[in-house]
């Protein structure tokens, strides 16, 4: 998600974010850019994951949602597929053979055969779709509120859910997720801020500040930061909605 600012669970969110807002107990990391790739700037990105030698991007807006290979060293588009023309795309994750792809108010969630890119079924989807993980074992799905939904990974059956607290307060805006060693990171609607997350509590562990990353004719309200994806141990591929570059970082303290 999305486009439109301004809502009041979105101004809780910057408020949540704001150390001023209240006592900040939660350790602040820095992006280290290491590496800066080609994306191309009319991708409204709403899922990236890595997977192997191919990074996966999925896009959204009504007509233009695809599912997207890029080659995961220089950005460049490797093949595509389009959603029909009426869904909105929305987070991604790979299950083996196969890559979930969600839709925003579809209602559904789009399975695709990874080899081909070719649709093989829609399973019903109850509520929002936004970001999307594979933790080895379940998918985990936010809905731009607090929760994240726990899915079993075969036919999306929903299983159980995890509310995301920041400092003891429930942190809304949750947008697009990665799973990967032990943790759940979170792109935070609409803000430039990126939250780690322990799966068992729900408790943000770190704050990411990635502002300044973008030259300063792209710091808007378009250019949304969106999709994040562990590349090894210490380093991660950020990107946006209609980002001209991915990032290669490392999240040090500040």
């Amino acid at each position: 998600m999305h486009t439109v600012l301004g809502s009041a669970v979105l101004g809780v969110a910057l408020t949540v974010l704001c150390p001023a807002a209240q006592a900040d107990s939660t350790p602040h990391l820095r992006p280290i850019v290491s590496a800066v790739l080609d994306h191309d700037p009319s991708a409204f990105t709403e899922g990236l994951v890595l997977d192997g030698e191919s990074l996966y991007e999925s896009t959204g807006l009504a007509g233009h949602s695809q599912l997207r290979e890029l080659d995961p060293a220089t950005g460049t588009l490797r093949r595509s597929a389009a959603l029909p023309p009426d869904y909105f795309g929305e987070g991604i994750a790979v299950v083996g053979d196969r890559i979930w792809q969600l839709t925003y108010r579809n209602g559904v969630a789009v399975e695709w055969d990874r080899a081909t890119l070719t649709r093989l079924r829609e399973i019903p989807l109850t509520g929002d779709g936004w970001g999307l993980c594979n933790d080895g074992h379940r998918l985990i799905r936010s809905d731009g509120t607090a929760t994240l939904h726990i899915h079993e990974p075969d036919a999306m059956r929903e299983t159980g859910s995890i509310t995301v607290t920041l400092n003891g307060t429930e942190l809304p805006g949750l947008n697009g997720l990665d799973c990967s060693a032990g943790q759940i990171w979170a792109n935070v609607f609409p803000t430039n801020q990126i939250v780690q997350i322990d799966p068992a509590s729900g408790v943000v562990l770190a704050v990411v500040d990635v502002e300044g990353l973008l030259e300063p004719q792209y710091r808007d309200n378009i250019h949304i930061l969106n999709g994040i994806t562990r590349v090894d141990d210490r380093h991660f591929l950020i990107t946006g909605k209609d980002w001209p570059h991915m990032f290669r970082v490392s999240f040090d303290p500040v």
